[in-house]
Formats: C-alpha cells, sequence, structure tokens
C-alpha cells in the first residue's frame, strides 16, 4: 500500500510539472516596424521567465514589417492561416490590420497609445472580442515632453515637432504640445516627417522656422533610425526629446516615457494569463505605473548645453 501510494504521489507530481503537462504553445510576435531595432530581447526575456522559451517549451515566431503596409498586410494573412495559440502585436499599425483582418486569435498589443479611439477595444475596462494589452496616454505625454524641454533650455521661445503621419494618434499628441506651449508663450513649428530620406529636410525646415528645439515624435520605423536622427539634430544644433531610453542612449539629449522593461513584462503576463485559459475580453487593459526620465550629459555638452541641477536630480537615468 505504501509503494502504490508511493507511486501515485510521483505520478501526480508529474502530471503537475509544468514543463511535462503544458504543450507547447505557438506564439506570433508581429510588429509592424523593425522589432530587431527595438529592445524586443526584454519580451523574450519576460516570456522566458513565465516559462514560454522559444524552441523548448514554447515555439516563438518574430514577424516584422519593417515600416511597409503591404508586407504587413502579408504577415496577417499568414497568421490567419497559421492560427497561432496567441499573438502579441507591437504598435498601431500592427493592431489595426490584425483588427481589421476579424482574425479570432487571441491578441495582447503594446505601444497603442488610444485602443478605445481606434476602435480596438470597447473600454479600457472592458475590452470586449479577443482583444486586450498594455496602452499609455501619447498625447498627456506631449505636454510633458514639452514642459521638460523647456526646463532644460528656458530661452526657448520656438520648438519644433517632429511627427510621422501615418499613425492617427499623433494629432492628439500635436495637439496636447501646442495647448502647453501656449500656456508657455511657446511658439510650435510642426512638420510631418515620412521616414530616413526625409530627415535631412524636415531638420533643416526646423531651422528655417527658427526653431530651438525639436520635440521627436517616435514612429515604429524613425525607432530604427534613432542614431541617425541623433546626429541630425546635433548637425543642425537642435536639442531633443524623445519617446524611450534607448534613443537617449544612441545621441538623442532626452526622453520621457513609459519603462520599457514594465511594459514588455506587463504584456507577458496578459499573454500567459490568456494562455491558462483566461479571455481577453475579461482582461482590462493596462495602463503603465512607471515613466522614465533619461537625460545624456555627452550630449548635453556636445551641444555646449548646461542641463539644470533640478532637472538631473529628477532623472532616472543619467548618461556621463
Amino acid at each position: 500500500m505504501r509503494r502504490r501510494a508511493f507511486i501515485a504521489a510521483l505520478g501526480g507530481a508529474v502530471l503537475a510539472t509544468p514543463a511535462l503537462a503544458q504543450e507547447r504553445r505557438r506564439i506570433s510576435i508581429l510588429h509592424s516596424g523593425f522589432p530587431n531595432l527595438t529592445p524586443i530581447h526584454l519580451l523574450f526575456e519576460a516570456l522566458r521567465a513565465l516559462g514560454y522559451e522559444n524552441d523548448r517549451s514554447a515555439t516563438i515566431e518574430l514577424l516584422g514589417a519593417d515600416g511597409d503596409a503591404d508586407r504587413l498586410n502579408t504577415l496577417v494573412a499568414q497568421l490567419s492561416t497559421q492560427k497561432p495559440d496567441l499573438i502579441i502585436a507591437l504598435t498601431s499599425p500592427a493592431v489595426l490590420a490584425l483588427k481589421q483582418s476579424g482574425m479570432a486569435t487571441p491578441i495582447v498589443f503594446l505601444f497603442v497609445p488610444d485602443p478605445v479611439g481606434l476602435g480596438i477595444v470597447g473600454s479600457l475596462a472592458h475590452p470586449g472580442g479577443n482583444f486586450t494589452g498594455v496602452t499609455y496616454s501619447e498625447a498627456a505625454l506631449g505636454a510633458k515632453r514639452l514642459e521638460l524641454l523647456v526646463d532644460a533650455l528656458p530661452d526657448a521661445k520656438r520648438v519644433a515637432v517632429l511627427w510621422g503621419p501615418q499613425f492617427a494618434e499623433n494629432a492628439a499628441l500635436l495637439k496636447s504640445i501646442r495647448g502647453s506651449a501656449s500656456a508657455r508663450g511657446i511658439e510650435v513649428f510642426s512638420r510631418e516627417l515620412r521616414g530616413i530620406e526625409d530627415l535631412a529636410s524636415a531638420f533643416d525646415d526646423a531651422v528655417r522656422a527658427g526653431a530651438q528645439a525639436v520635440i521627436l515624435v517616435t514612429d515604429n520605423v524613425m525607432f530604427g533610425y534613432r542614431k541617425e536622427v541623433a546626429e541630425a539634430a546635433l548637425a543642425h544644433h537642435l536639442p531633443s526629446i524623445h519617446s524611450y531610453p534607448p534613443e537617449v542612449r544612441d545621441g538623442g539629449l532626452m526622453s520621457y516615457g513609459p519603462d520599457l522593461t514594465e511594459s514588455y513584462r506587463r504584456a507577458a503576463a496578459l499573454a500567459d494569463r490568456i494562455l491558462k485559459g483566461a479571455r481577453p475580453a475579461d482582461l482590462p487593459v493596462e495602463e503603465p505605473t512607471r515613466f522614465a526620465l533619461v537625460i545624456n550629459l555627452q550630449t548635453a555638452k556636445a551641444f555646449g548645453l548646461a542641463v539644470p541641477q533640478s532637472l538631473l536630480a529628477r532623472a532616472d537615468e543619467v548618461i556621463e
């Protein structure tokens, strides 16, 4: 009896072991830009920490559309045929393409500033359908970035905003920046930025408009050219503020936005809950709790700029 009980207990332990009990899940990651030029490893690390390791406990496919709308649609059609267990979609174009396809696969999104306004979910609290994810209010952050840029450059009276027209939510961000600028007596020069081939011309136009600094509204394509953006800003002597820390580590002056590590971890946690049986419709869309201000003092020195100590004291990371 004791031997039988031991074997039964051992059998139960084996069945309870996640690696043996759980079938290998298929996860597809869809990015409308260049995922390998982003810190996508943070998402893989977050998934691995939850037991989803590529080619071992899970099959994880990374798909990038390289900023090409036709390629994005081809990848969405491919996913419709493959039917993975779950899709993690990064950036608004990728999520909208999946939404328009009518795919029933559970989808966790990331880097989508206004999922309600874009028609992705019914509300943040009650998404409905097969989409949920992690969002943030880019519009509110636009005003905050202007405020921080002016704190670094208190004499600035005219600021350029360079933004990609392919993101519908950028209109709200620009409106927020204009409102904050008006309250501070600052003029805004708005310029659409249509890709890397338009970068030099956009900065030339900002200089001709009398801008003294730049707010760069990062999109999924320009994020991959962040070194080139930083070089253009320096060449035109226009200190810049960006959305994400990698842009500053690669030469931008400042950034302010959601903590990327937290965002990736929370997206992975939502994916885990869905793969374990939860319905996306029942999982509220989450908002960031941590935001990071990063300042590059090497870049400030190259601009001949003395960043106020009061601003440095508020920074989460200072690159020296």
